[in-house]
């Protein structure tokens, strides 16, 4: 097989990325329009996140997180966001590259990505963990949401928490 010269792999995904980067910016200037909700899941200890000790105590590998209903100052930069979300009642401000993140889901239309780490993202401690497929687009299930409620979500025996995705529709 050839040499692959001109990474067509890190092309697409830095396309794909792209497409992430905009609908989070469309987000972040007008809201979230009609039904659509993202999950988003991000390598918890990736060069650039930030979580305050108690959240990566939590989610010491990977964290997923939803934005629709409550979340605030959504902000986009070109490598990276940070939004405000509330995790058991306490108020938090995340930062995430976008290297850092895993997958991307809208269930509201069946859309998903999922992203290779990053060569950055690959030499960070936290690489440990099982390679994800190439960059797609996929209709898949939405995940089981790792947190953003005020309510208190029940634990399973696996540290994991099981959020019912109903506590986020409007009634």
């Amino acid at each position: 097989m050839a040499t692959d010269h001109i990474r067509y792999d890190v092309l697409a995904r830095d396309a794909l990325r792209g497409v992430l980067r905009r609908v989070l910016t469309d987000a972040a200037e007008h809201g979230l329009p009609g039904e659509h909700h993202f999950f988003i899941t991000f390598l918890s200890t990736a060069d650039g996140v930030k979580l305050s000790p108690r959240l990566l105590a939590q989610y010491p590998e990977e964290m997923t997180i939803i934005l629709q209903h409550q979340f605030w100052d959504l902000v986009v930069t070109e490598d990276r966001f940070e939004v405000g979300l509330s995790f058991g009642g306490i108020p938090e401000r995340l930062v995430v590259p976008f290297a850092a993140i895993k997958s991307f889901l809208d269930p509201s239309v069946q859309f998903g990505l999922q992203f290779e780490p990053s060569e950055a993202v690959a030499e960070a401690p936290a690489a440990k963990l099982p390679a994800v497929p190439a960059p797609s687009a996929l209709p898949v299930a939405a995940p089981e949401p790792a947190a953003e409620s005020k309510d208190e979500p029940a634990k399973t025996g696996e540290g994991a928490e099981v959020v019912r995705l109903d506590r986020f529709r409007k009634k």
